[in-house]
């Protein structure tokens, strides 16, 4: 039984799709599969580097575009290159997957931290959309088949750890404006739609520091929470696995509003969401 059938071969659409952080990690993987699947990608890094070793590895159906996603004028930019590279083809699909993560008490976490944390994660998101929007077909009379957003959340959009406020905060911001989005966008027939991954094996897993903390009365409970964090995380959804059911998602006919891409959905997903938040805090103490 197939899982998902294409809405590409039935409706003749033409595979172009931008995906924004395609340097490493989950913006990386949906990348070198949807190259395998026959998309052309247009996917953004913030370093020239990055755009030339992509291109190198990925092939002529790689197209790098430069751009922090904090930099409006940059994007704009970058959404014309796309316009002109289309040629009159229509952009199918726009994966919003850029993302920082700031973590720590909130407490103690440097307002300008938090900040930078929204400007990436959820401004970001924002500009790019807006700049891309015209080419998914939010304009009137567009002639093509409208394409479609997915927005990279995260479990955390719905459950929300301790020590991690910024992130969270961010990923339920994202929650919010898909949804409003999606309602906005029927319009033009355009689809919004929501990833919420759990953990998958990056290299993100490898990043971050406590230093900043060890002076507060949080350091030992904050290097437990890191610990185990850290191990599941590298326990993960192999990054194959994750890249192969987006790409399924991005191809699927009829998609739903959110997914959850989640390993152990009970115990990582369901159950959190279902239990009274003080018996959640219980848990959650008893952890750390």
């Amino acid at each position: 039984m197939i899982k998902y059938q294409s809405y590409l071969s039935l409706m003749k659409m033409s595979k172009n799709i931008v995906i924004t952080g395609v340097s490493t990690g989950l913006g990386y993987g949906a990348t070198k599969e949807l190259l395998k699947r026959g998309w052309r990608v247009f996917g953004s890094v913030r370093k020239i580097e990055d755009a030339n070793r992509l291109r190198g590895e990925l092939g002529e159906n790689f197209v790098p575009l430069v751009f922090d996603v904090t930099d409006n004028a940059a994007i704009l930019l970058a959404a014309e290159e796309v316009k002109q590279k289309l040629n009159g083809e229509g952009l199918d699909a726009l994966v919003n997957n850029s993302g920082i993560s700031v973590t720590g008490p909130l407490q103690y976490i440097p307002i300008a931290d938090l900040r930078k944390n929204f400007e990436v994660n959820v401004f970001g998101l924002v500009q790019v959309t807006q700049a891309f929007l015209p080419l998914l077909g939010a304009v009137p009379e567009y002639s093509l088949t409208p394409g479609r957003i997915l927005n990279i959340s995260s479990v955390n959009g719905k459950i929300a750890p301790p020590y991690m406020a910024p992130y969270t905060g961010t990923k339920h911001a994202v929650e919010g404006i898909s949804q409003c989005l999606r309602r906005e966008l029927l319009l033009f027939g355009i689809k919004v739609i929501i990833i919420g991954p759990g953990a998958v094996q990056t290299p993100i897993w490898d990043k971050g520091s406590l230093d900043l903390y060890k002076n507060t009365p949080y350091i030992a409970s904050l290097a437990r929470f890191f610990k185990l964090f850290v191990t599941l995380g590298k326990q993960g959804m192999p990054l194959d696995e994750f890249s192969r059911r987006l790409a399924d998602i991005i191809e699927s006919r009829r998609p739903r509003t959110r997914y959850a891409i989640v390993q152990g959905v009970f115990t990582n997903w369901f159950l959190p969401r279902v239990i009274p938040a003080r018996m959640l805090d219980y848990f959650v103490r008893k952890r750390m």
